[in-house]
């Protein structure tokens, strides 16, 4: 290993730290691109085990590395993001991970071909939970930060995407229930 480039990778990816996304936290600070990494791998790993026919190890690594990209680009919502915008943001991690050892930069490379693909189970898990964890901080958040398209992508987003798996598929149902309580209540507390 090279410890220079290691720690300038390290260097590199801390923006995700700094870049803030769409989704707010309970405390009424905007989210960080990291933060939204850290809880969707945490959520991958808290449901091994859970999934079956799944590798939970490839998942949590489809997670951590997903929003490399983003360290140079910054976050753009899903629903502002075009093709341009995901073609620069995979030029970006390709060129990002270059200075990593050949073994690593392969799997991450090979990692970002197949959730590009979709065409895996793991690489479909990865996909529903990224969008799932986002719809749960919106429901975690304070309301009055929801734009109007919200109120309907919170009830539609990921739906079809949660059916890859019957848990998740359940863990969506209850997710949108949440959202429809949320919205029932929206103004009475």
């Amino acid at each position: 290993m090279d410890e220079r480039k290691f720690l300038d990778f390290l260097s590199k990816i801390e923006k995700l730290k700094c870049y803030t996304r769409h989704n707010f936290t309970t405390a009424g600070r905007a989210e960080s691109v990291a933060e939204h990494s850290w809880r969707l791998s945490a959520m991958a790993y808290l449901l091994s085990g859970e999934l079956d026919g799944v590798d939970t190890d490839k998942v949590i690594k489809m997670c951590l590395v997903h929003d490399f990209g983003e360290a140079i680009t910054g976050d753009i919502p899903s629903f502002q993001k075009s093709k341009k915008d995901i073609a620069h943001e995979d030029d970006v991690v390709l060129k990002l991970i270059e200075t990593l050892p050949t073994g690593k930069k392969d799997e991450i490379a090979g990692l970002f071909d197949e959730m590009a693909e979709r065409k895996t189970i793991e690489a479909k898990v990865w996909r529903t939970l990224d969008m799932m964890e986002a719809v749960i901080s919106h429901n975690e958040a304070d309301i009055s930060t929801w734009i109007p398209l919200e109120y309907e992508l919170q009830q539609t987003y990921c739906i079809e995407e949660s059916k890859c798996h019957p848990v998740l598929e359940k863990l969506r149902a209850q997710v949108l229930a949440d959202t429809l309580e949320k919205i029932k209540n929206e103004g009475k507390i």
